[in-house]
């Protein structure tokens, strides 16, 4: 048995420990979106595989035996190529994933099905907004320069930000919201906008906007293909064990 975890997430780096402390031989993919990434206890690669083919050329080079896609969400590119690298090549496949968050009494949410949507819901005028998307699609908000945006990103910037009227914060999660209560108040947010990341690395500001009142714009998370989903790393080893060898 020889396990390939997609990761980047807290989950994916808890299966690895887990995986580690039962001697399952398994190495850790990071698609290079962090400078620094977390140390694993397993080996690890970083970046991309080249698509779907490149992928299927490193499933049969490294000798992989089962997949675990435990990277973001919003990755949808790396769990589509996933899926279908696995259905081409036989390779048993799950996911790990967060649940999604789901809204509560007190919540002032407004769906939007992807990062356009949320650049056209954000049209109007000026607001103060925490845009806790990640720095990946920051360019697309260019198209609403009238804001005031607070950026909260885990690597210091090397390049200028996109955005002409921003401050960025450097942090890594996960947070807490006592901590984000105060990052609010402290910049006089009135808009946040959020990926539905699910999970709680990054659950303390919807709690914070909650607390104050404030709306979130709720990107939803993109249309995936079937594949099964478990939620923890002790369903990741219980299908290693049992029921990826019966095919499921």
């Amino acid at each position: 048995m020889k396990v390939l975890i997609l990761g980047g997430t807290a989950e994916a780096s808890a299966l690895a420990h887990t995986l580690a402390a039962h001697d399952i031989p398994a190495v850790f993919s990071y698609a290079g979106r962090v400078a620094t990434p977390k140390a694993q206890p397993i080996p690890t690669r970083i970046g991309g595989f080249g698509g779907v083919d490149g992928l299927i050329s490193y499933l049969f080079a490294c000798g992989i035996t089962h997949i675990v896609d435990a990277t973001h969400p919003f990755a949808g590119q790396m769990s589509r190529n996933a899926v279908l690298a696995a259905k081409s090549t036989g390779i048993p496949l799950i996911a790990l994933t967060r649940p999604p968050w789901q809204p509560v009494e007190g919540d002032r949410w407004h769906h939007v099905r992807d990062i356009d949507a949320a650049v056209d819901a954000v049209a109007g005028e000026p607001r103060r907004i925490l845009l806790a998307i990640g720095r990946m699609h920051l360019e697309a908000f260019r198209d609403q320069p009238q804001h005031h945006y607070l950026l909260r990103l885990v690597d210091t910037p090397e390049n200028p930000m996109p955005l002409p009227d921003c401050t960025v914060t450097i942090d890594r999660g996960p947070f807490t919201v006592e901590g984000d209560l105060h990052l609010l108040r402290k910049h006089r947010i009135d808009l946040v906008v959020s990926k539905n990341a699910g999970g709680q690395g990054a659950a303390a500001k919807i709690t914070a906007a909650r607390q104050l009142g404030l709306p979130v714009l709720m990107i939803d998370r993109p249309a995936l293909p079937e594949r099964r989903e478990v939620h923890d790393s002790d369903a990741v080893l219980d299908w290693l064990h049992h029921g990826a060898d019966l095919g499921v």
